[in-house]
C-alpha cells in the first residue's frame, strides 16, 4: 500500500497523483544500456581462446544489474499527490521522509520549467505555505496539471469553508 493511501484521515480522499517524468530516469536507463552491453560482450566473446573479454563483460553485466536495481530503488522511493486537505511529498523506502502543506496554509504554487522542460513537458511545482514552509515537487511530469490539480483542490478548500479552518 502506497504512503498517501496509508496516511488518509477519515474522510480524506486523494483527489491526484503527481509522478516523475521519464527524464528523471536517466541513471536507470544508462546502468540498463551498460546490463545490455555487459551481456552482449560476454556472449560475443564467449568463444574466443582468452576469457578474459568473456569475464569482463560478465562482470560489468553484474555489476550494472546492480546499478539498475539501486536506481529503481530510488525512483520508487518517491511518491507525491493531493488530497482533499493536504500536498504531500514522499521519499524513502526504507527510512521514510515526508513533507506536507495543508490546503489551507497554501499562499503560491509556483511553477518552474526550462526551455528542456518546457520541450519534454517537465518542471518543478513550488507550494509555499504559510511562515517558511514550502514544498518542492522536482522533475514531475506535466507541470502545468501539477499546479492546475494542486490549485483546484484549494479552491474547493477555500471554496467550502472560507474562514480556513481545517477539518
Amino acid at each position: 500500500m502506497s504512503y498517501l493511501q496509508e496516511s488518509l484521515a477519515p474522510g480524506e480522499v486523494i483527489i491526484a497523483r503527481f509522478h516523475l517524468h521519464w527524464t528523471a530516469k536517466g541513471r536507470l536507463f544508462g546502468w540498463i544500456f551498460l546490463l545490455i552491453a555487459g551481456a552482449v560482450l560476454a556472449i560475443a566473446t564467449a568463444q574466443l581462446p582468452s576469457p578474459v573479454a568473456a569475464w569482463s563483460g560478465l562482470a560489468l553485466a553484474l555489476i550494472a544489474l546492480l546499478g539498475a536495481f539501486v536506481a529503481w530503488l530510488r525512483l520508487r522511493a518517491f511518491e507525491f499527490g493531493v488530497t482533499n486537505r493536504r500536498v504531500i511529498y514522499k521519499r524513502g523506502i526504507v527510512g521514510r521522509d515526508t513533507e506536507e502543506v495543508r490546503l489551507s496554509a497554501i499562499e503560491t504554487v509556483d511553477l518552474h520549467q526550462s526551455t528542456w522542460g518546457r520541450m519534454l513537458g517537465f518542471g518543478d511545482v513550488r507550494v509555499t505555505g504559510r511562515g517558511e514552509s514550502t514544498l518542492l515537487l522536482t522533475r514531475v511530469a506535466d507541470p502545468v496539471a501539477v499546479k492546475r490539480a494542486i490549485e483546484t483542490a484549494y479552491a474547493a478548500v477555500v471554496e467550502h469553508n472560507p474562514a480556513g479552518q481545517t477539518t
